[in-house]
């Protein structure tokens, strides 16, 4: 069976925020499929759901109390198998968040281990003695905010928690967690499922000696919004038994064929480093991302180092980039400093993710240039907002439902109260309005989407960047069909480049640019794509 997901485009599917079929505010699986049409007419290959198992909501479906049942809010099993059948017809895979670093608090697991220390499954959580003086086991802090550990009184031990206190972290050095682990996961692909988004796939190992962490080299000089930023976490997250662990879950994968991996990669100092070690070889991860491209550096040197750092050195291992997802702030966002017009930012940035090399994910919203939602404190939900604010605003900004009709009440996501608003400055952006508008940014994903397909150098060619001066970036795509020579004008400012050994016609898919004889124009984040002879091409600017 071809590698499909090589190559190919995946859209995260954000539950709450998609569409709401029954009212209660919160979008569910019934909606998902009454817009499964709108997400076949993109021309992406698969659907990324985000979580949708029984949970208690404390961090919105990343805390499960149940892995094989799916949340009321959401729907049912029954709900699922329609979801997939319906995706499947329309020729669109489906892979779901895999939440198994850790569990909710009020999982059966950590209920049953957190009862005594002599149970069944006493040592499936990571469980510590304080220190002499009650203190916790080490220095190990959680990304939310205050010590990785907390106490419990019927334990009379300290229990391992990365993220919120309702979080315990599972012991993957226990065979038997990992054996629960991959049951779960067989579960799903019974069902049809095509894989998993594997979510903090460096935290499944802690250091067995609970090591502390030391303190961050580099601070540049400013205070962090959060002590976690403070820490070099060399001990309380990606540890070398990781990789063992990840060849059990490629081999059960292998059983059923044309099923696919993607790893969230969350390290700050070691994650292009994890992203490569993590896909190496064809016994590990099939994909992996990390939050490279998921923060404000927008510059040439940026985009080429990071994709020439991942592919240097001959290893086979594979990236799936993306710009946005539910944890970011919009990259519309985020990067707007760097344009005069939303539109061509939403242009320049789709046509970077997809001539880039390797996969690419897209997040919901980004189809409409979505900017980030300006969500007052009385309205948050995420509790890492809640704790930081206003230096750290949360996630929710990124998570607001999606906008259908402007006409309508909350933009036709709902007739009843939504979680989280809509803003004006989504309504404005909504789909139909898009839908009426031939220029719009929807009808151009849609567009270049359909271009990509008719290039294979784009989906798995080989990748050279030409040494340009800042804004401008360039590379060519090789498979030897179809070559092409990809420009971008990273700025707000206008600047003509040099070509040679470039058949002089642009792709279609090109904006704001204009060819004068061997001199490409671009505009304020303009863009060319064009055919060239393999490896004879040039793109010569200096600043």
């Amino acid at each position: 069976m071809t590698e499909w997901w090589r190559g190919g485009v995946i859209y995260q599917v954000y539950p709450r925020s998609f569409q709401d079929s029954n009212g209660d505010g919160i979008g569910d699986l019934a909606g998902i499929i009454d817009r499964l049409d709108h997400i076949a007419s993109l021309g992406v290959d698969c659907i990324w759901l985000s979580p949708i198992t029984q949970s208690p909501q404390a961090d919105m479906g990343y805390d499960v109390s149940d892995y094989m049942q799916v949340d009321p809010l959401f729907g049912s099993l029954q709900d699922f198998d329609l979801l997939m059948e319906k995706a499947h017809a329309l020729g669109l895979k489906v892979i779901m968040d895999q939440v198994v670093s850790h569990t909710s608090s009020q999982h059966p697991w950590f209920l049953e281990s957190a009862f005594s220390r002599d149970n069944a499954k006493a040592d499936w959580y990571v469980w510590a003695d304080a220190n002499p003086d009650g203190t916790p086991p080490n220095n190990w802090l959680s990304v939310f905010g205050g010590s990785a550990w907390e106490w419990h009184t019927a334990r009379k031990q300290y229990y391992l928690h990365n993220f919120l206190t309702s979080q315990p972290d599972l012991n993957f050095h226990n065979p038997a967690v990992q054996d629960a682990v991959l049951d779960v996961m067989r579960f799903w692909l019974d069902r049809g499922l095509d894989g998993f988004r594997l979510d903090t796939v460096n935290y499944y190992f802690h250091d067995a000696r609970l090591r502390a962490n030391p303190p961050l080299a580099e601070l540049n000089g400013k205070p962090a919004t959060n002590p976690y930023d403070m820490q070099s976490h060399q001990f309380s997250k990606s540890q070398p038994e990781n990789l063992d662990w990840l060849r059990k879950v490629r081999a059960m994968m292998d059983d059923y064929p044309g099923v696919t991996t993607v790893g969230e990669v969350g390290d700050d100092e070691r994650g292009l480093e994890l992203m490569k070690k993590y896909t190496s070889g064809s016994d590990l991860l099939h994909m992996c991302y990390s939050f490279d491209f998921l923060g404000p550096k927008f510059s040439a040197a940026h985009f080429r180092g990071k994709v020439e750092a991942f592919f240097s050195g001959g290893e086979t291992g594979w990236p799936c980039w993306s710009f946005s997802n539910h944890d970011v702030i919009r990259h519309m966002t985020r990067w707007a400093p760097n344009s005069v017009s939303p539109a061509d930012l939403s242009r320049q940035a789709i046509a970077l993710m997809l001539t880039l090399k390797g996969s690419a994910g897209l997040y919901q919203g980004e189809e409409l240039g979505l900017p980030e939602a300006d969500i007052l404190y009385e309205e948050l939900t995420d509790p890492r907002g809640i704790r930081f604010w206003p230096e750290d605003k949360g996630r929710d900004g990124c998570r607001t439902p999606m906008p259908w009709q402007q006409s309508l009440p909350h933009a036709g996501f709902t007739h009843g109260t939504p979680w989280l608003p809509i803003k004006h400055s989504a309504t404005a952006l909504s789909v139909d309005v898009q839908e009426a508008n031939p220029a719009s940014t929807l009808h151009y994903y849609r567009q270049i989407l359909a271009w990509r397909k008719t290039h294979p150098a784009l989906k798995t060619g080989d990748i050279a960047f030409f040494d340009c001066d800042e804004p401008v970036l360039a590379y060519s795509r090789t498979a030897g069909n179809k070559d092409l020579i990809c420009v971008f004008n990273l700025s707000a400012e206008p600047l003509t480049v040099t070509l040679s050994g470039v058949e002089l016609a642009l792709e279609p898919v090109s904006n704001n640019a204009e060819l004068d004889g061997a001199s490409l124009k671009l505009g304020p984040n303009g863009f060319a794509i064009l055919p060239a002879p393999a490896g004879e091409g040039r793109v010569v600017y200096s600043a």
